[in-house]
């Protein structure tokens, strides 16, 4: 664990305790990491950074409940964000493809990304297989219900009814309420 996730992470459990002071301190200091992640992913819009952090914290705040404490916190935090991020890109009809190249860096970095450990696929992987197929495709990859229900070989309805069955899911897996 680096020292700012230690710090982060105390924050947090210490904001999620009643510690107004702390939530605010871990909030200002979220908001600085978050300007860094969400300049570096759009440098064709600058101008919807600030929107992004700010649309990023509150979902932290309003989501906080669910941070599980067993967690790390910057993995919680960052995943918020790239939804955020994702969100964002489909409000605006954008698809993004790039390239593996481009994350060189990072991948040999000995500091990985904020977010980075978080294990999405083990988490996924114990959908069942279309369930899982269909959380990558529309969650992750971006495909409309249409385009996932003809990948899974369902109709977009019965798509959409098993992607909101795995989502309730996940929701009950991160929250401890179902058996893991």
């Amino acid at each position: 664990m680096t020292d700012t996730e230690a710090r982060l992470k105390a924050l947090m459990l210490r904001g999620l305790d009643g510690d107004a002071a702390a939530y605010h301190v871990l909030l200002s200091l979220l908001n600085g990491r978050l300007r860094v992640y969400f300049a570096r992913r759009m440098g064709d819009a600058p101008g919807d950074v600030e929107d992004l952090v700010q649309e990023t914290l509150m979902a932290v705040h309003t989501r906080r409940a669910t941070y599980d404490r067993a967690q790390p916190f910057t993995a919680w935090a960052f995943a918020v964000a790239r939804y955020k991020l994702i969100d964002h890109w489909r409000r605006r009809r954008v698809r993004m493809a790039v390239p593996l190249d481009d994350y060189v860096e990072v991948l040999a970095s000995t500091d990985p990304e904020p977010g980075a450990a978080m294990d999405l696929d083990r988490l996924l992987d114990t959908l069942p297989a279309r369930q899982s197929a269909l959380v990558r495709d529309v969650k992750i990859e971006g495909l409309s219900l249409a385009e996932a229900g003809a990948r899974a070989g369902v109709s977009e309805g019965a798509a959409k009814v098993a992607l909101h069955r795995a989502l309730k899911t996940l929701t009950e897996r991160m929250r401890g309420r179902a058996d893991r």
